[in-house]
Parts: structure tokens; sequence; C-alpha cells
């Protein structure tokens, strides 16, 4: 290595050499140019006065003029040898260990400059620049700290600890992100030291996984650990939070902690009280993205905010502990989305007192016992009263089994201006018979999307259910049906056939179908509760159908 590096910097000196004496040769061929302009110019003067032969004196000046064409073509080709030195420099990766090489265009940049460059890369990758040149060696510290610890790293095992505290050790802050979701049994108190540290001054982004597993008789043990009380001296500047798998002291609530600037909270899979959450909440006040789910210790909550824009929640499935049972929606006035993320798992009553801007909602299936909008009540979807309908909702996903016409029609009259609905179907044998209702208003004026996912062709209900729909909504633009496994395209003309009703009520509806991957859809993986650039949450495009994928492939291969 020593040998190639020798070779290398022989390399470097030479080229630049050599493009010094081109250099070179280029200005004194430009002088000598430059003095043969001159002395045509003394030729021609000289045979003014001397009333020399006016023919002789002009094939001088024009020998002279073509020999400074020549030196400027020989000063030409000298900057092209230096150029080419240059270029075979670049090639070589030949580097100054004193500054910038002649090749090392970007180390030529401002500060600010690179600093830009070194922000997009990982922090990892910032250290490793040091290695270009002296000249970038102080730039990454010099840039906030962004490190993530994440699965990437986790075959690196204590390295990775090494890796870690190097990198907080010689960083002088301040940070943006510092994401740790790796196993925490070996590093704990590692770990409290680092959230202590000065480089973490000022932490604008926050993630902490404190996942551990190990392998007992084939089984997996899941430990919880505290969060150090460290880590609360990030509440005056952290803009995003993310905890899963943790437990969060009682002491917050004497705290009073205040999170002005926090704009996105997570909370998955975390033990704490309701007065603890409630305490962190209040001082959430810019807070507009919140995710509860799978959480211990929290029986009844009530969501008061003025800038809560969505929120997405889901009680759990564990056995043991407090799960979350009721949440009340009392004052949102700046909410725009209510996500329950798997309503299978509760809670099991849903009030919304106060939401005036609410536009998106779902899924609402069954599972929840009780759902109140304003003085309108649902129970496990039969609809108890209907005095209060939702005017701002325009985005809906529902889970029905069967599916089931009347609950559905039922349900859509609290939601008179509805432009998109998503119904996921669950397994059920119910009746095939396409039901008449009386006008319902969304189904007249509004509604345009009709997703429906886990479509089950063998049953006469889910082909009731669809022409419901197309003999009902008089502006629907577009049908998109998704079926759970792989069907033949003879299948899709059939199905075609059978929804090809000549009395529709839009005669613009596009239908389409595709094939499932064999797994249902049921959006509870949807982890768009925080994207609030998304206008529909539930518009997220299907896996690509195996079946169809291997049918292309041999056809591919049979052209």
């Amino acid at each position: 290595m020593e040998a190639v590096a020798a070779a290398a910097s022989a390399a470097a000196a030479a080229a630049r050499d050599l493009a010094a004496a081109a250099a070179k040769d280029a200005a004194a061929a430009a002088a000598t140019a430059k003095e043969k302009k001159a002395a045509a110019k003394e030729a021609a003067a000289a045979a003014s006065t001397a009333e020399l032969n006016a023919e002789q004196a002009a094939a001088r000046a024009s020998a002279l003029a073509l020999d400074a064409k020549e030196a400027a073509a020989v000063a030409a080709a000298a900057t092209a040898a230096a150029a080419a030195q240059a270029s075979r420099k670049r090639k070589f990766h030949l580097v100054d260990d004193q500054a910038p090489s002649d090749g090392d265009f970007i180390g030529r940049l401002p500060d600010h400059l690179l600093d830009t460059i070194l922000l997009r890369i990982p922090a990892k990758e910032r250290v490793r620049t040091q290695a270009i040149s002296r000249r970038w060696r102080p730039l990454w510290r010099s840039t906030p700290l962004d490190l993530v610890a994440d699965y990437d790293l986790k075959s690196k095992g204590r390295k990775t600890v090494d890796l870690i505290h190097k990198i907080i050790s010689q960083h002088p802050g301040p940070a943006r992100r510092f994401s740790f979701c790796l196993s925490i049994t070996d590093c704990y108190h590692e770990l409290v030291g680092w959230i202590g540290s000065r480089a973490l001054d000022n932490l604008q982004e926050l993630e902490l996984d404190y996942t551990h597993t190990h392998s007992s008789n084939d089984r997996k043990k899941m430990y919880m650990w505290q969060l150090p009380s460290a880590m609360f001296r990030f509440a005056p500047t952290l803009r995003v939070a993310k905890f899963y798998n943790c437990i969060f002291p009682d002491f917050i609530v004497q705290l009073a902690l205040k999170f002005p600037r926090l704009k996105q909270l997570t909370l998955d899979t975390v033990t704490m009280s309701e007065d603890t959450l409630q305490s962190l909440l209040s001082g959430c006040t810019l807070l507009e993205s919140l995710e509860l789910r799978d959480n211990l210790g929290i029986g009844r909550l009530c969501i008061s905010s003025q800038t809560l824009k969505s929120l997405g929640f889901s009680a759990g499935s564990r056995n043991k502990g407090v799960l979350l049972q009721e949440l009340v929606v009392e004052d949102a006035p700046s909410l725009e989305r209510l996500l329950p993320l798997d309503p299978k798992y509760g809670p099991a009553t849903i009030r919304i007192i106060s939401a005036p801007k609410l536009k998106i909602l779902g899924i609402l299936s069954e599972d929840i016992s009780e759902l109140q909008f304003g003085n309108t009540v649902f129970q496990k979807m039969i609809v108890v009263g209907l005095a209060t309908k939702m005017h701002t909702v325009r985005v809906l996903a529902l889970g029905s089994a069967g599916p089931n016409q009347d609950t559905v029609a039922n349900f859509l009259k609290c939601f008179p201006n509805l432009e998109r609905l998503y119904v996921i179907f669950q397994p059920s044998m119910d009746k095939d018979d396409v039901l008449k209702y009386d006008p319902i208003e969304c189904l007249e004026l509004h509604l345009k999307v009709v997703v429906l996912k886990n479509y089950n062709s063998i049953t006469g209900s889910s082909i009731s259910f669809a022409k419901f729909f197309i003999l009902n909504a008089k502006v629907l633009k577009e049908m998109k049906i998704s079926l759970v496994y792989h069907r033949q395209q003879n299948w899709f003309a059939n199905q075609r056939r059978l929804l090809q009703i000549e009395n529709r009520a839009s005669q613009d509806a596009r239908i389409e179908l595709t094939c499932g991957r064999g797994s249902r859809d049921n959006f509870t993986h949807n982890r768009h509760t925080h994207d609030l650039s998304m206008a529909d949450p539930f518009d997220i495009p299907s896996g690509e159908c195996y079946g169809c994928m291997e049918l292309i492939r041999k056809e591919s291969l049979l052209r």
C-alpha cells in the first residue's frame, strides 16, 4: 500500500510538473506571437516611410501573420496538454494531502456548499470524508450531527457502540437528529452518557427504540427500559419525537415539561399512566400529529388541542395491563384526520364531541362497540339516533362483514359530502339482494371514488354490494375492486359482464379489477399519520400480483 501511495504521489508530482511546463510553453508561445505581430506592424510602417514596394511589404506582413497563427496554435496545443494531464490526475484520484488537488473540484467549493453536501449523507459517511484531504477533516464537525444507529448496524455488535461513541465524543454539536434503534441491553449506560453529551445539544429529532429480544427455547421475551431523565433536556428544541418499547417515569407530571416546538409525537408499545400522557400532551403547544399504538397504562384519553391535525391510534392486543378503552375528542378545532389504525383491538368507544374540520375518518367497523358523532350514536355500526351529520368528512374507510349493504347505506347518511369511500370486506355469508333505499345525499351529489378491498367473488353479496353503488352513485367516476387471490383473465371478463348494468347511475364510471397477493389488505399497517402532505392516506397502490407477474414473465419468454 505504501508503494502504491508513493507511486501515486510521484505521478501527481509529475503531472503537476508537466502541467506547469505546458503552461510555461504556452505563455512563451503567446509572447512570441505578440512580438511577431508588433514586428509586422513595424515592417508595415517602415515600408510606408521608406516607400518600399507595396507588394513586398504585404508579403512580409502576411508571412509574419502566418507565424503568429502558428504560435497561437502551439499555445493552444500546450493548453490542451495541460488539460489532459489534469484529466489523468482526476482519473486516478490523486489527492494532495495539503490542499484540494487540481482535480478535486468539489474540494474547491466554499465551506457552506460543502456543509450542504455533508448534510445529505449519513453521519458515518461524513466521518469518512476526513480521509479525502486536510481541507475536509474539520468540515463534518461543523455540520449539525445527524446520527442514525438502526438495524443496518445491528450485525456490527460492539463495534457499533464504539463507532457511536467516537462520533459523539468528537462532534462539538449542535445535533439535528439522533435515532437509536438497537439492542439496549449491552449499552444502556453508554446511551445515558450519549444523551447527556454536548454533541446532542439543541436536538431537533429523537427516536428511541428499546426493543431487545433474545432466543430461549425458541421463545422471544421483551424487556422494557425506563427513559433516562437526561432525555427530557431536549424538550425545548425537539420537533419530532418517537418512542418505542420503553417506560415513561411518573415524575414527568411534577416536571410539567414544555415542548414548545414539538410537531410530531409517536408512542408505540410504551408504558405510562394517564396522568403522565395528559401532562405530556398539555406541554405540546404546537403538536400537529400524534400516533398512539399498543400502549399500556392508558385506559381513557381525552384530546383537547388547538393545533392537532392528525390522530392515529390503536389499543393493542396484549393480554396484561390497562389498554385504551375510550377515546374522547373533546375540543380539536384543527383536527383533519382521525385514524383508528386497527379497530379490532380497540378502543371500544370513540366519541367525537367537537372536530369541525374533520375530513378523513377510518377505519371504522363493528369492532367499535360505540361510536358517537355529536348527538349521533352508532352501536357496532348500527345507527341508534341520527341527529348530527358530519358535513366536513370527505374520505371514509369502513370495515364491513359480508359486506352488509344495509349497514353501510345507513352509515353513509351521516356523511352527506363524502367523496371517497373505502370498504374492506370481512368474510361472511351474507344475502345477495340489491336493496333499495331512499336517496342518500352523498350518493346523489358527491361520491366520486369507491374502493372495494378483499373482494370475494364466490358469494353473491360482493357482486350485489358493487352493484349498489353502480346503480345509486350518480357522480361516480371510478370503482376499484381488488381481490385477495389471483384470477385468470376469463374470470375478469365474466365479472365485468356481471357489473355492466345498462341503467347505471353514472355512465362515465370506470370499473377496475385487480388481483391480490394472497393476503388480506386491511390498512392496519397504515403509517401515514404524520404525512400531512397526503390528501388521502388510504390511497396506497396495491402490490403486484405474483400470479400475474408470472404470466407476464412466461409470455415474454415465449416472444
